[in-house]
């Protein structure tokens, strides 16, 4: 376990969040959606930019992002691709 994914999990585990993986390659891209509950975001590897009404928001390893309820974006992966973790509050 990397020192980043370490720290995740530190984090998950203070927000009482269990974290679930996902991954994607250089340049995949996420359509504009939703989600009826709050999200965590954690970069563990990589890069990813999320796109929102209010402005891109990039993520890098260790970088966190919470998106509330029914906020509006889409997403575009690094050129390295990325690996994130998440977990959801309902």
């Amino acid at each position: 376990m990397s020192s980043i994914e370490a720290q995740a999990a530190e984090l998950f585990q203070r927000e009482r969040l269990t974290p679930k993986a996902w991954s994607n390659g250089p340049g995949f891209r996420y359509g504009t959606h939703t989600h009826p509950y709050a999200k965590l975001v954690v970069c563990v590897a990589g890069s990813i930019t999320f796109h929102t009404p209010d402005g891109d928001i990039t993520l890098t390893p260790g970088d966190r992002l919470d998106l509330p309820p029914g906020t509006t974006h889409s997403a575009t992966v690094g050129p390295d691709g990325v690996t994130c973790w998440e977990g959801h509050r309902h």
